[in-house]
């Protein structure tokens, strides 16, 4: 499911400027932002302002929107970190999506180690 924004999502309203953040890098169509619990010294999520629930419903709508979502992610990254990181996108409750605007963590700024679950 796709459309422009939603009244109830917290990305659309940090997309939009009605919510503050400290967005860190932003283009006509994504925008990156600090999370506010960071896992790494470096972890933004990058997001579509547009709003699709998960990473598949965002392939499947628009794979050019996507692809906007990973280079900014890269861009934060060489930016923010040394130009290593880790992008990972949480698709359901049990995956760990919590909020369910397709976001990607941009982790990075440190040796990471391997914690799948």
């Amino acid at each position: 499911m796709s459309n422009d924004t939603t009244t109830d999502c917290p990305f659309c309203a940090i997309a939009a400027g009605d919510v503050p953040a400290d967005v860190v890098a932003s283009t006509d169509r994504v925008v990156a932002f600090r999370d506010l619990d960071p896992q790494a010294p470096m972890h933004v999520l990058v997001v579509p302002r547009a709003h699709h629930g998960d990473i598949a419903q965002l392939a499947a709508a628009d794979p050019e929107l996507l692809a906007e979502v990973v280079a900014l992610a890269d861009e934060v990254a060489g930016t923010l970190a040394d130009g290593q990181f880790r992008l990972v996108f949480n698709s359901g409750p049990r995956a760990g999506q919590s909020v369910f605007h397709v976001h990607g963590h941009v982790i990075g700024g440190t040796e990471l180690g391997w914690t799948p679950a």
